[in-house]
């Protein structure tokens, strides 16, 4: 199965200019936990409910700090025509739970989740990723 097939295709886009505020506002009305960061019509980061305790408020910044002072640049992402056993690979090498689902024009059109993938028939695969995943440590830890 592609990517393409189980992704959630309705994403909102944070802007890094935005404040904290108002991104975890978005998130709350959403019920997400991670919202791609867009400028420009170019994905620039990714930024997570976690980002903004961890990066943010623990480190003293208010409620108005610009998202792009907590997101993290390095975006990981797919492809929408890739198929899902690869990407839940990827995923659980690169302990993360979502990723950004962009075409081949590099334009974000959707995102892909653990839950959307266990909900779509893979979940197997999806315990298989979780596995790696929920190591300690590893690229994305906010200790690193």
């Amino acid at each position: 199965m592609k990517v393409g097939n189980c992704m959630t295709r309705d994403v909102q886009v944070a802007n890094p200019e935005q404040s904290i505020r108002d991104v975890a506002q978005m998130m709350g009305k959403l019920d997400a936990g991670v919202m791609p960061v867009g400028d420009n019509d170019r994905l620039v980061g990714m930024i997570t409910d976690r980002d903004i305790a961890i990066r943010g408020v623990a480190l003293g910044k208010g409620p108005d700090a610009k998202v792009r002072d907590v997101m993290s640049a390095e975006v990981k992402y797919c492809f929408d025509d890739e198929e899902i056993e690869n990407v839940l690979e990827n995923m659980g090498d690169l302990q993360v739970r979502r990723l950004p689902v962009l075409n081949r024009d590099k334009r974000l059109v959707g995102i892909i989740s653990l839950g959307d993938l266990a909900t779509n028939g893979e979940a197997t695969e999806a315990a298989v990723a979780l596995s790696g995943i929920s190591k300690p440590g590893g690229e994305h830890s906010q200790t690193a």
